[in-house]
This record gives structure tokens, sequence and C-alpha cells, in this order.
């Protein structure tokens, strides 16, 4: 049964670790990360973005194709439904759809429209049971279409959002979407330090999780963030895994064309990379 992402980054806040969001795309992608989060016993976070539940033709296929998988793959640990960057309607949505967790980016509206929003926001998923992810300060980089330059977000600003009843905050601190460019500066400590001193136990989000270092994750861990949020990493291994099937000829080799053949490496590279990141995050036994 899918729960809210409330209770287990409450937990990950004061055990001093990070549960993973990790984005889906389809089947494969949805069964690698579920069962890996039930091999290492880690909590896990599904993320769709808009674009993705539309590519799976709407939030009820996505509800219905995750419930189902959790039941047929027995799954047992805390999964969490969420939906990634959404707007305002897409946040209605995913409430009538069924999912146990959802983000309103209202990042991109003046702080006093993204407040009202917000506001508006958590009395409905206090009705449902669901848990709300807020967004000040844009995160950089593309996701589907929504584009932002890697802000650094202002910490009464924060103080500001944390306080209206939401779950738990993403704020930019340098960070960005997708691959990171070479004169990328680094994530702001300072900025997180700031922020967290201003919102108290409220667990912190980082966003664009692909390509920080290692030792990056473990300070922001330190200094608050619960929840890091995965999506081009899974995306790079599992095409970089299906090339070279398709490269070394293996798909023109007996039945190798078959999707179940063909699509087998990709999703065993998911799984390495979503293992990987549990691992690096701190939540593995945590479930």
């Amino acid at each position: 049964m899918l729960v809210t992402a409330e209770e287990m980054l409450k937990k990950a806040k004061a055990g001093k670790y990070a549960v993973g969001q990790f984005n889906i795309n389809n089947l494969e992608w949805t069964k690698a990360i579920l069962a890996t989060a039930q091999e290492l016993q880690s909590p896990v976070i599904l993320g769709v973005s808009e674009g993705a539940g539309k590519y799976m033709t709407g939030y009820k296929t996505v509800v219905g194709m995750v419930n189902g998988m959790m039941e047929e793959l027995n799954i047992t640990v805390p999964v969490a439904l969420h939906l990634d960057h959404g707007s305002y309607e897409g946040c209605l949505k995913c409430v009538e759809a069924g999912f146990s967790s959802i983000m309103f980016d209202g990042s991109h509206y003046p702080i006093d429209e993204n407040v009202a929003k917000t506001k508006e926001l958590v009395k409905i998923v206090a009705e449902h049971n669901m848990s709300l992810e807020a967004e000040v300060g844009s995160i950089g980089g593309e996701e589907d279409g929504v584009i932002g330059m890697g802000e650094c977000a202002d910490p009464k600003e924060c103080k500001m959002v944390a306080d209206l009843g939401i779950n738990f905050l993403a704020a930019g601190i340098g960070n960005i979407h997708g691959k990171y460019p070479a004169n990328w500066k680094g994530l702001s400590f300072e900025t997180l330090d700031a922020i967290q001193k201003l919102t108290g136990e409220m667990p912190l989000v980082l966003h664009g999780g692909t390509g920080i270092p290692a030792d990056m994750i473990k300070k922001a861990i330190d200094l608050g963030v619960s929840k890091i949020n995965v999506n081009t990493e899974c995306q790079l291994s599992f095409a970089a895994a299906t090339r070279k099937y398709i490269e070394e000829g293996k798909d023109q080799q007996g039945k190798g064309y078959d999707p179940r053949k063909l699509l087998a490496p990709g999703f065993e590279a998911i799984k390495a990379t979503v293992k990987e990141k549990m691992e690096l995050f701190g939540s593995v036994n945590k479930a």
C-alpha cells in the first residue's frame, strides 16, 4: 500500500540519511526501482513528472501500475508515489488519481502567488492524507519544459513557505537538472545552512541529484537534506546498456529482438544505479 512521504522523511532527517526519489518512465523503471528498494530494505519515493505521466497515458494508469506491481512483487518497504514539479492543475489531477504525495512547483510565480496556491493545496492534501512538497528558488536546467537558471533561494522566503503547513521543502542551492556543465560552481552550502537554521525540523529536498559529487551529497545530508531526486542518471545508465546490447548485435542473435531480452540490460543498469544511490544516501535497511 502506498504511504505518504512525510513519515519516511522525518525519520531520515532525524537519522541523518536521505531517501531517494527515483523518477519512473514506464514498467521497466518502476519494476527496477521497487525491486531494488525491497532487496535493500530501503524506503523509496517514485517520482512522476507531468511529461512522464502523460507519456504513460495519465495518472490513473500510473497509480494502477504501481499498486498492482507492489502487490504482485510483494513489496513491503514504504513506497510513496509523488508528482514531481507539478503545476496547480497537475496536483489536483494526482489527488483525484490516488497519488500519495505531490510537489507543487510555484517557483516561477511571484512569492505571494506561490504562497496563495500552496496554502490552497495544504488544505486539499490534509483532506486526502497526502504529503506536499513546495519549491522556492527555481532549480536550474530543464524539467519537462520548466527551465530554471539554478538560483539560490532566499532563506526568508523558504521560512515563509515552510510555515504554510507543507511537509518538505525544495530550495534552490545552485543545483540543476540534467548533466552538470564543466563550469558549474557547486552547491551553495552557505544558503543551505541558512535555510536549515530558519526552517528547523522541516526535511529539505535536493533536486538534480545526478552528477553531484558524493562528498557534496554527504555534506548536504548533514545540513538537513532528507530527500534527493535522481532521474537523468538512471536514463543514462539505461541508454548505455541498451546501446551496448544493440551494438554487440545481440538483438540479431536468436530471439534477441524480444523486448524482454532487449530491455533486460537496461533494466539491470537502472537497478545498479538505484542501488549505488541508496547506499550513498544511507537509506539501506531503513525501511
